[in-house]
């Protein structure tokens, strides 16, 4: 296996054991990422850090010794995703600022953080084979900020609202339940589920059925 193959290691840190456990469960069911070690404290995650070198700390706020925020301060060299029912602004803002990745509200279902985890894969092999200086195009696209034109008669609001829709689904849906769950037409729906699919965001899966032209089903997949 090449260094590019490798899984990306991570280390699941919760004060509660059973929850750590669920959550390196939805971890590993994720293709390309590996649990390496579960921590329960502070100072048991800046150890197994220091041990292990895990790439991704999946980190609580609420520790019983020390603060997420405080761990976060103290890390170096290793990428942290937040996971916390702290959902004031301020505590969102100094997560933030201490360079979390991303930052998942709990409780959250496996599908929320198997994208936040592809999403932060995405964005890792973007950095391989990047030169030692990049310009402003690469840097967009490791940032996210890259946005592709919407074709004539599409608008952002209601593609955004589609894009949601599938999203949170959870699962690949029709056309004519895309619609019906996000208040459209129709045919207005399927217009921005191609779209979503031409912009890699979605795939296209045929269902097959015993006769007659196979049903169009949408899965979200960025």
């Amino acid at each position: 296996m090449t260094a590019r193959e490798q899984n990306v290691r991570v280390l699941v840190v919760d004060d509660d054991f059973m929850v750590a456990r669920i959550h390196s469960g939805y971890v590993a069911r994720v293709p390309g990422f590996e649990v390496v070690a579960t921590a329960h404290t502070g100072a048991d995650a800046l150890e197994a850090v220091r041990r292990l070198s895990p790439d991704l700390v999946l980190l609580d706020i609420y520790l019983p010794d020390i603060s997420g925020l405080e761990v976060l301060k103290k890390l170096h060299d290793v990428d942290v995703l937040m996971v916390s029912a702290a959902r004031d602004l301020p505590t969102v803002r100094e997560a933030m600022r201490g360079g979390a990745v991303n930052y998942l509200l709990k409780p959250f279902t496996a599908v929320a953080l198997a994208e936040r985890l592809q999403q932060y894969a995405r964005s890792r092999r973007s950095l391989t084979g990047l030169g030692p200086e990049v310009g402003q195009d690469e840097v967009d696209r490791l940032f996210g900020t890259t946005k592709t034109p919407l074709p004539k008669g599409l608008s952002t609001a209601t593609c955004d609202l589609v894009a949601q829709t599938l999203r949170e689904a959870g699962r690949d849906l029709s056309a004519g339940e895309a619609a019906e769950l996000a208040g459209l037409s129709r045919v207005s729906a399927r217009r921005y589920l191609e779209h979503l699919c031409a912009v890699g965001k979605a795939e296209l899966r045929p269902r097959y059925g015993t006769a007659g032209r196979p049903e169009h089903r949408y899965h979200w997949i960025e």
